[in-house]
């Protein structure tokens, strides 16, 4: 069993574009890579190939294998691409935050839905629910595999070798690299590349208010992609130089200034980096070089990001009636 060739040979070297009408006015540079061009839509392409790849490799993945993962929704959606493409069963643990638009993409590609609808009973939240699920169906069904994207290190080493070597090849040694924090993967790799380089870029993470991540204070997300309810086993001290903080309204917000300014339409993560790198303007040296990781694209989120109605309902912003406040 391989996983090449077909679609699997057009996961990664995905655009790096220069953000000039966004950021016109700035005395610096932003340049967005645009990880929602890969073929599932994310950047977690990237990981789900390495993730079974390197399974495949160690002879823990075979032909009779039942692949199980926890996910908000993108890697799942990578998982079902590359598994559906393999042949295999693929069974991802959802809770009622992962889109309909998520899920409907996973079916498509074969995957199998287990939806948590209840949170965890000790810390209210779904997440470790969803690993409780994972274990149940790990004891339950024959051949199972879970790739654990939460402590699995070839998670942060496909971003160690692909997304941050790729930013590096086009544009040097940046000055900051902005990236959106989860399972911590994306941005532990591409900081022990920077450190592994010996370079001084500042890494930013970009981390949803109400995430736990970096010991803030417990609170309620909208959106998924951005943020954990536990500190991921990818996370390691030390590996940012600041952390931003975004709300769901920043994220909603930042992804309308990208269609607006720059005709990109991008997830609620990418919106929520653009957020914080708009909240950060005044302290960027000038001629400074800046990096956005965005994470996905935009269609998945037209029932929320980009509804009016919703928007004001969830939200309590009417976006037609402001230019926003970033």
């Amino acid at each position: 069993m391989k996983l090449e060739g077909g679609i699997v040979d057009s996961i990664g070297k995905t655009p790096l574009v220069r953000l000039s009408s966004l950021f016109a006015r700035e005395p610096f540079a932003v340049y967005g890579k645009l990880e929602g061009m890969n073929p599932g839509g994310s950047a977690k392409d990237r990981p789900a190939l390495y993730l079974l790849k390197e399974a495949i490799r160690r002879g823990d993945l075979t032909a009779g294998s039942v692949v199980i993962e926890s996910s908000s929704g993108n890697l799942a959606i990578s998982l079902a691409q590359l598994c559906c493409f393999l042949g295999l069963r693929f069974i991802c643990v959802v809770d009622p935050r992962t889109t309909e638009q998520h899920k409907s993409i996973i079916r498509s590609f074969q995957g199998e839905i287990e939806l948590v609808e209840q949170p965890d009973p000790v810390t209210g939240e779904y997440l470790p629910a969803r690993i409780a699920r994972v274990q149940e169906l790990m004891s339950q069904i024959p051949q199972a595999y879970w790739t654990n994207q939460y402590g699995n290190p070839d998670n942060s080493r496909a971003h160690y070798e692909t997304t941050m070597t790729e930013i590096g090849d086009e544009l040097g040694e940046v000055d900051y690299l902005f990236c959106g924090v989860s399972s911590c993967g994306t941005i532990r790799g591409c900081a022990d590349y920077i450190a592994a380089k010996g370079w001084s870029t500042k890494v930013v993470a970009v981390d949803a208010r109400g995430s736990v991540i970096f010991g803030g204070e417990k609170g309620s997300r909208q959106f998924p992609g951005l943020g954990a309810a536990m500190i991921p086993g990818q996370f390691r001290s030390g590996m940012t130089d600041q952390v931003r903080y975004v709300t769901d309204r920043d994220c909603v917000e930042g992804c309308r200034l990208l269609v607006e300014k720059e005709g990109i339409m991008a997830g609620a993560s990418s919106g929520g980096v653009i957020a914080a790198l708009l909240g950060m303007k005044s302290s960027i040296p000038r001629d400074a070089v800046c990096c956005a990781i965005l994470p996905d694209r935009g269609e998945r989120y037209l029932d929320t990001v980009y509804n009016d109605d919703w928007v004001q309902r969830v939200l309590g912003w009417n976006p037609r009636g402001s230019k926003g406040g970033l």
